[in-house]
């Protein structure tokens, strides 16, 4: 029901900052929490931020709380992620994901995206 398309990653020097756009492709996009997740190469794939339906709520991970922020354009159907202070651990697989939003705060995602690469050198 939910189609999700990422852009906007790159290579980028420590301490830079990309912005990532993730596109939907959905009747009612209001309907859906959206989160951003990232895999790095052989680790797990792991929770990066979410945002509410509305966009009255947003979530991140410890590691990029601070210098990660989450936000959504329910008109465009986007969902972003601006990134600041990049750091070469955040050298990832970046993804998007969205879930029905009466899903919130539970780790459930039906719909993903194919990801974007984010690479920062040091």
């Amino acid at each position: 029901q939910v189609q999700l398309a990422e852009s906007g990653g790159g290579l980028v020097q420590a301490g830079g900052s990309l912005r990532l756009s993730c596109k939907a492709s959905v009747r009612a996009f209001n309907n859906y929490n959206l989160g951003w997740f990232r895999q790095a190469p052989g680790k797990e794939r792991e929770f990066v931020s979410a945002v509410f339906w509305s966009g009255g709520a947003t979530t991140y991970a410890d590691s990029v709380k601070g210098r990660f922020t989450i936000s959504r354009d329910n008109v465009q159907n986007m969902v972003y992620l601006q990134m600041n202070s990049l750091k070469p651990e955040d050298t990832a697989v970046y993804y998007c994901a969205a879930q029905i939003y009466l899903n919130w705060g539970k780790n459930v995602y039906d719909y993903w995206g194919q990801g974007a690469q984010v690479t920062v050198s040091s």
